[in-house]
């Protein structure tokens, strides 16, 4: 999923000096961003204060949003770099073109997941005929410097692994949870996984000390540690976790975010993540005049130009030993 905002603003995320190194119970609210004509999507990452939480970089949550009568997600072919996206359905349908020659409908409970690296360029949208409700999540998960030109690619994993205990059935999207481990590709050592919790469940969900955290609410009334969080809201969670309370005042469902804090300062504008301004710049000039990022084919219309880049030149204060 693009970020469609005509006025981003580049931000510098990451480094450890963003980390809270012991549990905390940080709610976070949304910031609302309109997604073509008919979706309008919860920003919870990044967020004021509250940049990154492991690798994950962008977090958005949409709907869910009847769409029987509007066209639903119409998401123009765009760039990205030095990231990983990764499409979360509850409700509806999202159709998948890429750079590639990927064409793939992703489905509830589906992993779509595209890993940028050095560039590729794709659209998103709701089929046609679609299904009445769209719900759903759009996250990315920033590339290490070892990995970030990695040669792009595109998987699908309908069949994914699953952690279960009474009323809680834990599906792993990306890397591993209580020994599940997702067929998804992971560069960074990190976590997401669907929680899908029943009416006055109480469990207790297994967690990495070394790790931070953030649950999103995708549904329902449950709560997190003690604390209630409503749907389009992110609870952050810090470190130094080894088990996570979860209790569900009525059926729901969550999103489980961790990693290992994310060492290396990064710039993040518009779809790009980078390492300097002028890198921004140059793959900014890339998409707007240059072959680098490919073509999407088979959409049925124009492709998202790029937003103007402030020129101010932001710059990671290094790594973090």
């Amino acid at each position: 999923m693009s970020n469609l905002d005509r006025q981003a603003t580049p931000t510098v995320c990451g480094g450890r000096g963003f980390v809270v190194a012991e549990p905390v119970r940080e709610l976070l609210s949304p910031r609302h961003v309109r997604l073509g004509e008919s979706t309008e999507v919860r920003r919870l990452l990044p967020n004021l204060g509250r940049r990154m939480v492991g690798a994950w970089a962008f977090v958005d949550h949409y709907g869910p949003d009847d769409i029987a009568e509007e066209p639903g997600m119409q998401v123009p072919p765009h760039p990205h770099m030095g990231l990983q996206t990764v499409s979360w359905l509850h409700d509806g349908e999202v159709l998948h073109r890429d750079s590639l020659g990927s064409l793939r409908t992703i489905r509830p409970r589906e992993l779509g997941l595209m890993t940028s690296g050095r560039a590729i360029s794709h659209s998103e949208e709701s089929p046609r005929p679609h299904a009445r409700y769209l719900h759903g999540a759009q996250l990315w998960v920033a590339l290490p410097d070892a990995h970030r030109a990695v040669e792009p690619h595109f998987q699908h994993h309908a069949d994914l692994p699953t952690v279960t205990a009474p009323g809680l059935t834990a599906t792993v999207i990306l890397g591993e949870l209580d020994g599940a481990r997702s067929p998804g590709t992971a560069y960074t050592p990190i976590v997401g996984a669907d929680l899908s919790l029943t009416r006055d469940a109480e469990a207790r969900l297994p967690l990495d000390p070394d790790f931070e955290y953030a649950v999103l609410s995708m549904s329902g009334e449950a709560e997190v540690d003690g604390v209630p969080v409503l749907p389009g809201s992110m609870l952050y969670l810090g470190c130094g976790r080894t088990e996570l309370p979860l209790r569900a005042a009525s059926d729901a469902g969550l999103m489980l975010l961790g990693g290992e804090p994310f060492e290396e300062e990064i710039v993040m504008w518009w779809n790009f993540i980078g390492r300097s301004h002028e890198e921004i710049e140059a793959a900014r000039l890339d998409w707007m005049e240059g072959p680098r990022f490919g073509e999407v084919k088979g959409y049925d219309g124009a492709r998202l130009p790029a937003p103007a880049l402030p020129p101010v030149a932001l710059r990671p204060r290094g790594r973090v030993r």
